[in-house]
């Protein structure tokens, strides 16, 4: 008789995932810096809980992404943050997602945004077919009647990729993950009040108009104010963020100060 086949173990996606993301996490915070090695993979193996397949399929997706490099008997390297697709969705989740957010990355960020959207806004004034704009400008009445921060931010990020979308570009389209990823993580960052969405509307609400009448021009000039009024956002929260730690700073050194000149007293009260 044949013996029954033996059916081949499947490699499951949620547990390459798990294994990619926290290695991913650890990479992009310096958890584990640039030129060091990863573990070797029956370590990996031991401290995930997984198998070889899994452990490579996650290095394999890393290496895709550009954080690191893999080289027969030299092992598999971090590689320097130039190398790494900045772009892909995961690659900035991971940068971004940190408790503290570095100010420098979203405000670098911003500046592709600048260059990539008001171009966009402008194409999309010249291409928009009608349901294009139907999507904008209903993403624009969710923006003016959002009561609360999530809402606020599911309707943000609509406004955004439905102009994207109406530009008609495969190359511009092909960077909504990565316009999806920053705005998440931009608008979170930068509101600091509860006002500063609203205070934005109008220019959200002139670049719809704009794309609606089809003026490029005028598309393009309110979009960078849109762009314009966020990097005021997060410069100004960075700026207040430094003069925060800068304060905390001179308050410990007053304190240790005040501390030795209190302890200075007592020892000549001893004294005398």
């Amino acid at each position: 008789m044949a013996k029954p086949k033996i059916a081949s173990k499947r490699v499951k996606p949620g547990r390459i995932g798990s294994v990619l993301a926290t290695l991913g996490r650890e990479i992009a915070q310096d958890i584990i810096p640039a030129k060091t090695a990863l573990p070797p993979e029956p370590d990996l193996e031991a401290r995930f809980g997984v198998g070889r397949g899994v452990v490579r399929e996650a290095i394999k997706t890393l290496a895709a992404k550009g954080l690191v490099s893999v080289r027969p008997r030299h092992g598999t390297h971090v590689l320097p943050r130039h190398e790494w697709s900045l772009l892909d969705r995961d690659v900035l989740s991971w940068l971004v997602g940190k408790d503290e957010p570095d100010r420098n990355l979203l405000l670098a960020i911003q500046e592709v945004r600048s260059i990539i959207e008001p171009a966009a806004a402008a194409l999309a004034a010249q291409r928009a077919t009608r349901n294009d704009r139907w999507r904008i400008n209903a993403a624009l009445s969710a923006m003016e009647t959002a009561n609360d921060q999530a809402s606020a931010l599911a309707a943000d990020k609509a406004f955004h990729l439905a102009i994207l979308d109406a530009t008609h570009n495969p190359v511009l389209q092909g960077f909504r993950g990565a316009i999806d990823t920053i705005l998440g993580t931009v608008f979170l960052v930068a509101v600091g009040s509860a006002n500063w969405f609203k205070e934005n509307l109008p220019n959200h609400v002139a670049a719809a108009r704009a794309i609606e009448s089809g003026d490029a021009e005028k598309a393009r000039i309110a979009m960078e104010r849109v762009l314009g009024y966020t990097k005021f956002k997060l410069s100004a929260r960075r700026k207040a963020g430094t003069q925060r730690r800068w304060d905390a700073a001179d308050s410990g050194a007053k304190s240790s100060r005040g501390g030795k000149a209190r302890a200075g007293t007592k020892r000549k009260r001893n004294a005398s």
